[in-house]
């Protein structure tokens, strides 16, 4: 008897078609799910019966008490090779395996410069206006070159956003708690003396931390109220670094030029988020790891990950 395999928050329908599946198919029924499951008793509906989980990021939580409520799961394969909403404890009192995947970092700079592009010139409302017979031309574009980038944290991703930013002919600059002078100089920036001061400088801001707990509301009213007028934030982190109140505030009294967002506090978005209908600010749908080629490595690595805890052999373990 095969066993079963849930992958869930599959919202492209495209999980079962970028990579093949083969491998594991005569031993494992795959059932996918295209819609989010939103709470523990949603997920533990849905995914009662299933020996085999296949989670994308950190989309759905599995805390202790979902574990309890899935006596067969006994594999759990999720994309990437950290996740803060998976209880590793839990899983192994539960006889869980809990296997990752790797993920590029590549998707997401690229994202990150679509969104500040697509603020600094206007695309979106320019785009709009074009294909709905609205004015020619209406916006001033920010230029970028001779202009302040401003990185809070240089770590993988946020040090290929600064080399980008340096070709631009941008002056980069940047700061996180624990970032060195070595750190800085090795990459090409300059290093801020403070958060504050990278705050007051910037003509773009754009945040590349981990959520932690000092990291958590790094970025408030206070904060905001120290940029510039002229000046634009870009978050493709996690939204909890940013306080969404007081970045909503700042946006609907233009303390602040725009800014743009692909993380947010619920995801998905609730319809009537005020986020949907907040003025100058661009936001997208958590695209920042969407694309082929990190998909392509998300399945098909989830594949092995099956394969090989039905050969006895798990590999990429986590936790």
């Amino acid at each position: 008897m095969k066993l079963r395999c849930a992958v869930i928050e599959d919202f492209q329908s495209v999980a079962t078609t970028v990579v093949d599946w083969s491998p594991v198919t005569d031993d494992v029924e795959i059932v996918t799910f295209t819609e989010h499951l939103a709470t523990v008793d949603e997920a533990a509906t849905a995914l009662d019966g299933f020996d085999i989980v296949v989670t994308l990021r950190e989309r759905v939580p599995f805390p202790a008490e979902l574990f309890a409520r899935l006596p067969r799961l006994r594999l759990l394969v999720a994309s990437g090779m950290r996740n803060s909403v998976i209880d590793f404890d839990a899983a192994r009192r539960h006889g869980v395996e809990v296997c990752g995947t790797a993920s590029s970092s590549t998707p997401p700079v690229e994202l990150t410069w679509a969104l500040l592009l697509g603020l600094a010139r206007g695309i979106v409302p320019e785009a709009t206006a074009l294909r709905t017979g609205g004015p020619w031309q209406s916006t001033l574009g920010a230029d970028l070159h001779g202009r302040t980038l401003g990185l809070l944290g240089l770590g993988k991703i946020g040090a290929r956003v600064a080399r980008v930013g340096l070709a631009f002919g941008m002056d980069v600059v940047a700061w996180s708690r624990n970032l060195t002078m070595e750190r800085a100089d090795e990459v090409g920036v300059t290093l801020a003396a403070s958060k504050e001061e990278l705050l007051a400088g910037s003509d773009f801001v754009s945040v590349h931390l981990a959520l932690g707990e000092r990291t958590r509301g790094l970025i408030g009213a206070a904060e905001l109220a120290r940029m510039r007028p002229t000046a634009y934030l870009i978050n493709t982190s996690r939204a909890a670094i940013v306080d969404t109140d007081a970045l909503l505030a700042a946006l609907n009294a233009g303390t602040i030029a725009g800014a743009a967002t692909d993380v947010f506090d619920v995801e998905p978005l609730p319809a009537d988020d005020p986020v949907r209908s907040t003025p100058r600010l661009l936001a997208t749908p958590h695209l920042g790891y969407v694309s082929r080629a990190n998909y392509e490595t998300y399945y098909g690595q989830a594949v092995e990950d099956i394969r090989a805890f039905l050969d006895g052999r798990p590999v990429r373990r986590l936790g």
